[in-house]
């Protein structure tokens, strides 16, 4: 366990490269999974950003005269599970991309965390160059989860929830031509039920008791 504010930074470095080298197994899948030409290209984009980010932790290792080893970072594969439970669902085009972006932005968000604390703590410990290679990958995760915003927001939810509403009207449509059908038949006729003719529909009229027929 860390016992200082450096080993802890060193222990938070490992988490974020095992992470990053996660990511880049995990990033084809969901370039394949998707069904939106700009999605698609935004996850090759930021499959290069991230092995080059992978690269650049090598380099704050260096930096920090440790050797370039990673911690298994649970957390990032509980994220990336839940992104793999995503492609194996049976969805339209549009909703699988909108779940893509949710997914992948959930990843972004993570980055972005730990890389904004490993820069402050780096800051703290007066290692200038060691923030500034850091910012620059935080750089790449805030452009990448905005990029996502915008792929999303430019059209692929608004696809989704047209198919949604297609099916709404679908639904309305046939709760309506349910409800312009008549009344269920009952088992007794009219005439039945007046009593002019028996229901066991016999021609002929009870004998009376101690009468004629």
């Amino acid at each position: 366990m860390p016992t200082n504010l450096r080993e802890a930074l060193v222990e938070e470095i490992k988490d974020i490269y095992n992470a990053e080298k996660q990511i880049v197994k995990a990033l084809p899948k969901m370039v394949k999974g998707a069904t939106s030409d700009e999605l698609r290209e935004a996850f090759e984009s930021h499959l290069d950003e991230t092995e080059n980010q992978v690269t650049r932790l090598e380099r704050v290792f260096e930096l920090l005269d440790e050797k370039p080893r990673g911690k298994h970072c649970a957390g990032m594969a509980g994220i990336l599970e839940e992104g793999s439970d995503t492609l194996q669902e049976d969805a339209e085009d549009s909703v699988m991309d909108a779940m893509l972006i949710a997914g992948a932005q959930r990843v972004e968000h993570y980055e972005i965390t730990a890389y904004g604390t490993c820069i402050a703590w780096a800051e703290a410990l007066g290692l200038t160059e060691v923030a500034e290679v850091l910012g620059e990958s935080l750089a790449e995760e805030k452009a990448a989860d905005e990029k996502l915003s915008a792929l999303a927001e430019s059209g692929i939810n608004d696809a989704a929830t047209a198919g949604e509403s297609e099916d709404e009207m679908e639904e309305d449509e046939e709760a309506g031509s349910r409800s312009t059908e008549g009344p269920p038949q009952t088992g007794v006729s009219a005439r039945s039920a007046s009593g002019n003719r028996p229901a066991n529909g016999s021609k002929n009229p009870t004998r009376q008791r101690g009468g004629r027929r």
